[in-house]
């Protein structure tokens, strides 16, 4: 046995790595249309991603859709007729508009997590846009497929299951993070058990992708073996040269050790997982103030009691200025320890899937 290929509706990966979205700027149009181009499916995240524009902080809104759209253009030339994706937090205060501009230009799927998207299909209805929420329990996966069910009467095309081992904001309590009934695996198996009665009503099948702290080509495996039709990877993109992030902010995943891998409480109310540094010592210290907010980004975020703006620190550590930023990271960041290029780490992960699938 072969590794599948990843088949969404009408859009047929040739590898099933869905590459997951990662902000602000890490996942942009160099690495999204280099996974699209090498047979997986390449994402750009839209959080803040004017950030790069001259006129991000005077006219914010327009950078923002400008760089969402450039990006999405520039994807798709790079991948050279592969499958562009665009990932869209929920909790984003421009995340309809975003979700417009992104069918607009006519991207092939949408991400959506951090919150339930649930108007999602108001918006693709009539276009080949697809759209998959990214969920963390099968609790959410079958509150969306009800709702889309009763209000549209549509189906996720997809769907991603996030465990607690990603990096970035976390699906999940602390205190639960380590609970047997939340390990990938397990979610995974109830999310496929939670979506069967929708995908017998609407007679087509909801391709299950797995994602949070997979590293190499037995984890790949396990999870197709378990039901799943893909994997959604991370962290290990950023060590790659494509990857759209500072040289400062690859070397900090590809030195950093186990003990660095560390739980955050972000200053939206969530848990996160990064790599711990002097920047998040301090605010740990109680002794970074609130600066202000410059991005209005996030709506569970209030800027008044929030130690740090996020959005700031992350567009530092994009551009590799750490004393004010930090790199959110996936739990097995500290494996990853040499930088390489897209096609070499896809080869080598489809290589140890498929030697991994022909001795079970």
């Amino acid at each position: 046995m072969n590794l599948p290929k990843l088949k969404i509706g009408n859009l047929i990966a040739r590898v099933p790595i869905v590459q997951g979205g990662m902000g602000v700027g890490i996942s942009l149009s160099s690495l999204a249309g280099s996974v699209a181009k090498n047979g997986g499916i390449g994402v750009i995240s839209g959080v803040e991603i004017g950030f790069n524009e001259p006129d991000y902080f005077t006219n914010k809104k327009e950078a923002n859709i400008r760089a969402l759209k450039n990006h999405i253009k520039k994807a798709k030339e790079l991948s050279n007729g592969g499958i562009i994706g665009v990932n869209l937090m929920a909790v984003l205060n421009n995340f309809e508009e975003l979700v417009k501009e992104s069918i607009k230009e006519k991207v092939d799927i949408i991400f959506s997590g951090a919150g339930l998207p649930l108007s999602l299909p108001k918006f693709t209805k009539n276009t080949d846009t697809k759209i998959a929420p990214i969920v963390s329990s099968a609790k959410a996966a079958k509150v969306i497929c009800k709702s889309w069910d009763k209000k549209y009467n549509v189906i996720p095309d997809a769907i991603v299951v996030e465990g607690p081992k990603a990096g970035g904001h976390l699906g999940f309590k602390e205190e639960d993070l380590n609970l047997e009934k939340n390990e990938l695996i397990n979610i995974v198996k109830s999310v496929i058990e939670a979506i069967l009665p929708f995908e017998e009503k609407y007679k087509r099948s909801i391709p299950v992708i797995a994602g949070g702290g997979i590293y190499d080509g037995s984890d790949i495996s396990t999870l197709i073996l378990a039901g799943a039709s893909g994997v959604q990877i991370g962290t290990r993109f950023i060590a790659t040269n494509e990857c759209d992030a500072s040289m400062e902010f690859k070397e900090t995943i590809i030195n950093s050790s186990k003990e660095d891998i560390s739980l955050i409480k972000s200053p939206v109310g969530m848990t996160g997982r990064a790599v711990s540094n002097n920047f998040l010592d301090q605010v740990n210290l109680e002794n970074k103030k609130p600066k202000g907010c410059i991005a209005n980004c996030l709506k569970p975020c209030n800027p008044s009691t929030a130690p740090y703006c996020i959005a700031d620190a992350l567009i530092n550590a994009q551009k590799g200025n750490f004393e004010d930023g930090f790199a959110f990271a996936g739990v097995n960041a500290y494996r990853v320890d040499k930088i390489t290029s897209v096609k070499e780490l896809m080869d080598e992960l489809v290589d140890e899937a498929n030697k991994y699938l022909s001795n079970n």
